[in-house]
């Protein structure tokens, strides 16, 4: 079988669209073929595909978009979500990748002013409106009008022949459509030219041509400081994350796994190499402890892990391995989290319930206590415990004429607590060594050599890692990624060290008074109607508690360092310094003991 890149033989999506905005209805359009579109009622919101002929009356405004991820039906209407501005970032397989860099809510409709005596429903509808403009900056979203991006090479390969040929959205691979949900409607209206299944995770390329090399991304960066030594004959590496939409949500807010045994944070990640007409694929997965626990924020710098006691938690592993085992083979599964503490727990939890798992091995390797202080050399030694499983997983390989000559037998699941930055380091360096594996199967290097030897080469490769890093974990922490310098450097770096303490700092923020509401209600975790109204909270829960306690607590400590200053002319004095601190200490432990309530928690769905 070959990939075809002809535009004959495949479905295409429409690539540039017109919006023409009426008083009655909103008409999208496609710009190549004027009468292919549908109409979006400004009464109701129904949708209707267009019969043909165009309309004779003049628009009110017409105005030019890229692409449309779905629709979705509030208490006061339908919105449809536009792209408004792309960025081609590179291709795959022969086709253009698009960034997603601006999207907006249109407003169909104006059912709101239908709520005006209903003050709650008003209510829920602005909170809703707060956390669709939230929706609109998501990061990391690309897609192709051209090919489908969400499956592997290997699973590419293994369907009908013919599946090209079908809607884009029937082609993908479903746990990885971030859009899914909002594309309901479209589906149903059967409008297959415009259903764009959006991938939310990043795509890295790095070209070699004679002369230079490009590392594209979300911020365009590019490097052009010589070839690659790779025998002169154009290479390409691709880097492709895919994050799981059946667990989405923020970092604290989604730990640990579902019923079904989904679980938080699960990215799919594709090294793909093009070198000399042939094509190799080597995969990995991460993906939060799958057990039901928890992590609820309180304030603390890192607050205490609970496992959820469940009668399922049992079944929830089965089931999370044998869909494993169902679409990847047999699972290594990577466990780098501490052995002692709360992360002991988890993690002596985790293993216990491995020994009654099937098909999949169980490594713990403590990271931290074993690459800790600069020594990520020593990442080897959890190497040395898999290269066994990892040898034999191997990768895919076609050759020139798409014959395959090796298929990737198992995967490598690797996790940490966050799965992003423990994460991260080991998944990079497992991604080398089968880099260097596929680079001497197909004659770019011999059987001595490594990428690691060529210094260019390899500080790009390693660039491509630490990018990817920090984009996974912008989206499920809000950061960059930390332990930046292990990937690049091996060590870590004063440089790094700062710009680990500013994330960290970052984290603690977003962790305690941001939630994940937004994704819940894009996704269709919460469905709108049917549950109860998000502000109809007991006064407890709706009062914020935190512009009262900070105010009190940096006056308090703004005034003892005042009268600090005086201390030491008078008693009196002294005792007004030894108050004031006194309450703001008491300050700062009232605010401790109620952290649960100061911090912010999502309302609309609970955490499993």
């Amino acid at each position: 079988m070959e990939i075809e890149t002809d535009s004959t033989s495949h479905f295409k999506l429409w690539s540039e669209l017109e919006l023409h905005e009426f008083k009655d209805v909103l008409v999208i359009r496609s710009v190549e073929s004027p009468l292919e579109g549908f109409s979006i009622s400004r009464s109701d919101g129904s949708i209707e595909k267009l019969s043909g002929s165009t309309d004779t009356a003049s628009p009110s405004k017409v105005s030019t978009l890229y692409g449309v991820a779905g629709t979705i039906r509030m208490l006061a209407g339908t919105y449809v979500l536009a792209i408004t501005s792309r960025k081609e970032v590179g291709s795959y397989l022969g086709f253009p990748v698009f960034r997603v860099v601006s999207m907006k809510f249109l407003s169909c409709n104006e059912g709101l002013r239908q709520l005006t005596s209903q003050e709650v429903r008003r209510r829920d509808e602005a909170y809703f409106m707060n956390l669709l403009k939230l929706v609109e900056s998501t990061p990391g979203l690309y897609y192709s009008y051209q090919t489908d991006i969400t499956l592997n090479l290997q699973r590419r390969f293994k369907l009908a022949e013919g599946w090209m040929t079908k809607p884009m959205w029937k082609q993908a691979d479903p746990r990885f459509v971030w859009n899914r949900n909002l594309l309901e409607e479209l589906i149903e209206n059967k409008l297959d030219g415009f259903i764009m299944p959006l991938l939310q995770g990043n795509i890295l390329f790095l070209f070699s041509c004679p002369k230079t090399y490009v590392a594209s991304l979300n911020q365009e960066l590019s490097f052009q400081t010589g070839q690659l030594k790779l025998k002169s004959v154009p290479a390409t590496i691709t880097l492709i994350s895919r994050r799981c939409t059946r667990r989405l949500g923020t970092r604290m807010w989604r730990r640990g796994a579902n019923l079904e045994g989904d679980t938080a944070n699960f990215i799919e990640t594709e090294q793909l190499l093009e070198f000399g007409g042939s094509r190799s694929s080597f995969l990995q997965i991460r993906g939060s402890i799958p057990l039901l626990w928890e992590q609820i924020v309180d304030l603390s710098y890192k607050p205490r892990l609970q496992i959820v006691n469940h009668e399922q938690n049992s079944m929830v592993v089965e089931r999370h391995f044998h869909d494993l085992l169902q679409r990847y083979g047999e699972t290594v599964a990577v466990d780098l989290t501490d052995k002692h503490g709360d992360e002991g727990q988890l993690s002596m939890a985790f293993a216990a319930e491995m020994e009654k798992v099937p098909n999949a091995r169980y490594v713990p390797f403590d990271f931290h206590r074993c690459c800790g202080n600069s020594n990520f050399d020593n990442i080897h030694l959890l190497y040395e415990q898999i290269s066994d499983d990892f040898e034999k997983q191997g990768y895919f390989l076609l050759d020139k004429e798409g014959h395959i000559l090796e298929e990737q037998k198992g995967i490598i699941r690797s996790n940490c607590i966050d799965c992003l930055d423990r994460t991260n380091v080991t998944q990079s360096y497992l991604a080398r060594r089968s880099l260097d594996s596929q680079l001497m199967r197909v004659g770019a290097l011999s059987s001595t050599e490594s990428i690691s030897m060529f210094n260019e080469d390899f500080e790009v490769f390693l660039t491509l890692w630490v990018e990817q890093g920090d984009e996974i974990s912008l989206e499920y922490s809000g950061t960059h990624a930390l332990k930046g310098d292990l990937v690049r450097y091996g060590k870590q770096t004063m440089t790094g060290l700062i710009k680990d303490g500013m994330s960290a700092i970052s984290r603690y923020y977003l962790n305690n008074f941001q939630d994940g509401d937004a994704i819940d209600l894009i996704s269709g975790h919460y469905i709108i109607n049917r549950s109860p109204s998000p502000v109809r909270l007991n006064r407890v829960e709706s009062f914020s508690y935190l512009p009262v306690a900070s105010a009190l607590l940096i006056g308090g400590l703004t005034v003892t360092s005042i009268t600090l200053n005086h201390a030491g002319r008078n008693t009196q004095s002294f005792l007004s310094s030894v108050l004031c601190a006194s309450a703001a200490a008491g300050m700062m432990a009232l605010a401790r003991a109620h952290g649960r309530q100061i911090c912010s928690k999502p309302r609309l769905c609970g955490l499993f």
